[in-house]
């Protein structure tokens, strides 16, 4: 466990807060301002509560079922009840880092003094986090709107001290047990606190956050096997140069065409058109080579967009009703996904286009007749071993499953709750998608990397030398257990190196190195 504390107050949260508990397992802290913002919105909830009339979400039966008072005496089994029915998930368990992230970004609009919980409530959800609980949470029972209500749901039971939950060891045990275990009280829960543990959009956007976390890396890894297998083609960096650039003026393919120049500062190999042994001199390389900042920066802007909606979103407080700071307890809308499930689906369509390019850098890298000097699918002794034509065959496998994966959950709508709930977002189907795509989307960039390094070491025997950048992202992944295809060796290890190696930033580190900060 990460002993770095986030301090959750009533302002919302951060995205690296996110990440450091989801993934890093920091402590969370409830600031003494949360906690004042919390009895004072509880007083309002329970003077409400009090009154005769009905108000939605205190006295009240829930969606579909809203129009019917709840007396005093059946209140605390009313909250229960809206818990253990909402608990209806099914399918396989969704991860820890996604669970974790789901229960913090819950306990954030619940400190913001909005929702009506007690403090000793939302004491107790950090307490779960704090010590390592996860409650068990199923894949299936979202459609992204009055929250993601079957998983919100599995983590409140898990609060009351029933279902099951996976312990700091990894055993899944009956929540009761776990909670005792660690000196933790089930909570019992009072007027509204039920409805207010499960109206959020905190599971699509906790995988949102991570996402895009993987992606920023994932977008400057790309930069980088980009431009080392413009390299290993033998191709120009002219078409990088900033004024270029300049005159269509989108912020990421600026970017992304100063990373690869400044991947290939110093090149042996690029700007050789004209001078390739057996080649007709070519004025133009292919578009996949020539356009990479093009399509590379367009996913950059999509993702600070995406960035821009989840920094929103962490600013919120989502609940139904919610508690006003003139006292007024009012109904809304703002559970809805829509605006998060809009960038979950944008998110997965610019990672299916960039594993596409990276997959056509490779096959042209492995094509004798496109590759410039290069051995067929740069095998060692091309006839005796295929080289890494399985390799691209797998990571054509991949890019085909993000074309599926790229198209959108958020333009579908079912209705449920006998109409009440007419039109939903399926935005937790967007998130849970883009982790899947996310996942191909590294292994596709470690692919390229692993066939632009092998053709860089190539061209190195040929006598040419590769920038310092190059080299020094070779020595890395060599170092990293990728050693290369090779008389009587198989590549799943190698590729299964590259693929940590990717996903962990190495690459971007070993190439820093050289370059300096990347962005």
């Amino acid at each position: 466990m990460d002993m770095h504390t986030v301090v959750v107050g009533t302002s919302g949260t951060t995205a690296e807060d996110v990440v450091a508990v989801a993934r890093h397992g920091a402590r969370v802290e409830l600031s003494a301002t949360a906690v004042d913002a919390l009895s004072a919105a509880r007083l309002i909830v329970d003077a409400l509560a009090a009154k005769p009339e009905p108000v939605y979400g205190v006295s009240t039966g829930f969606g579909a079922l809203a129009s019917r008072h709840i007396g005093h005496e059946l209140r605390a089994q009313l909250q229960r009840n809206i818990v253990r029915s909402h608990a209806a998930g099914m399918g396989p368990r969704v991860e820890r880092e996604v669970v974790r992230a789901l229960m913090f970004l819950r306990l954030k609009t619940v400190a913001s003094g909005h929702t009506g919980v007690r403090p000793e409530v939302a004491q107790t959800m950090a307490d779960l986090l704090n010590a390592g609980i996860t409650p068990v949470v199923h894949e299936y029972g979202s459609l992204g709107c009055s929250g993601d209500l079957a998983p919100l749901s599995h983590c409140a039971l898990t609060l009351m001290g029933e279902g099951e939950a996976e312990g700091p060891d990894g055993t899944v045990r009956p929540a009761g047990e776990l909670l005792a275990a660690h000196g933790i009280a089930p909570v019992e829960l009072a007027e509204k606190e039920g409805l207010a543990l499960l109206n959020g959009t905190d599971g699509m956007l906790g995988m949102l956050v991570m996402a895009l976390a993987d992606l920023k890396n994932l977008y400057t890894s790309a930069d980088i096997t980009a431009a080392l297998s413009l390299e290993a083609l033998l191709g120009t960096d002219k078409v990088l140069a900033p004024e270029l650039h300049a005159i269509r003026p989108h912020p990421g393919q600026g970017v992304s065409a100063d990373n690869m120049l400044r991947v290939l500062a110093g090149s042996g190999l690029t700007g050789r058109h004209a001078d390739v042994t057996g080649d007709a001199p070519r004025v133009q390389d292919a578009y996949s080579v020539r356009c990479a900042p093009q399509v590379n920066g367009a996913g950059r802007d999509t993702l600070d967009h995406a960035d821009v909606v989840a920094g929103r979103e962490l600013a919120s407080s989502v609940d139904n009703p919610v508690v006003l700071p003139d006292g007024r307890v009012e109904s809304n809308g703002n559970f809805h996904g829509a605006p998060v499930a809009y960038v979950l689906d944008f998110l997965a369509i610019v990672a299916a286009d960039l594993g596409s390019i990276c997959e056509r850098r490779t096959d042209r890298l492995l094509d004798k007749n496109r590759s410039h000097g290069l051995p067929p699918f740069l095998a060692d002794d091309a006839g005796v071993d295929s080289g890494l034509m399985i390799a691209q065959y797998t990571q054509a496998a991949l890019v085909s499953e993000m074309k599926r994966l790229a198209v959108p959950a958020s333009a579908d709508s079912i209705p449920s709750s006998a109409m009440q709930e007419d039109h939903v977002s399926m935005g937790w189907s967007a998130a849970r998608k883009l982790r899947t795509a996310v996942d191909n989307l590294a292994r596709i960039v470690a692919v390229e990397l692993y066939a632009a390094t092998r053709a860089v070491e190539l061209r190195a025997a040929q006598g040419l030398v590769p920038a310092p950048a190059s080299q020094a992202a070779v020595a890395a992944l060599r170092a990293a257990g990728a050693e290369g295809p090779g008389p009587d060796r198989f590549l799943a290890p190698d590729l299964a190196a590259a693929d940590v190696f990717v996903r962990e930033g190495r690459l971007v580190a070993a190439v820093e190195q050289v370059t300096g900060p990347l962005a």
